[in-house]
């Protein structure tokens, strides 16, 4: 498969599920248990806000490599048609491109990378 083929906001779309599921994972594990708790806590990494926190984050602190930070930017630059209300377009792009670096990772069946990431963004509590 040629990633670069792949529709970016087919990626997203994918990363956003392979994301999520590794949030609702780590909190599972970490005792939380109820389900309004889950709900809860998982806002705390999965708003479009704090995606949009997190890459910026890890583009600020050269914890990407060189063709993540194309896809990253790739996924930022997506022609979108609409966006949540409760965002800003910019916020929701920077959210897209953190959804495709996770749809990227995942497709090239780089799961150790997408381990470190997570464990940056859910263990050092940016």
């Amino acid at each position: 498969m040629n990633i670069n083929e792949v529709n970016i906001l087919a990626l997203a779309y994918l990363g956003d599920s392979v994301y999520e599921l590794r949030v609702r994972e780590y909190l599972i594990k970490n005792k939380t248990y109820k389900v309004n708790n889950l709900q809860t806590k998982s806002l705390n990494y999965v708003t479009a806000k704090n995606q949009c926190k997190f890459i910026n984050y890890l583009l600020d602190n050269n914890y990407l490599s060189e063709d993540e930070i194309d896809i990253v930017k790739r996924g930022r630059n997506a022609s979108t048609y609409s966006h949540p209300k409760n965002t800003n377009i910019v916020t929701y792009k920077w959210a897209t491109a953190f959804e495709c670096l996770f749809g990227y990772l995942y497709l090239l069946e780089k799961s150790d990378r997408i381990d470190e990431l997570m464990k940056i963004i859910l263990e050092e509590n940016i």
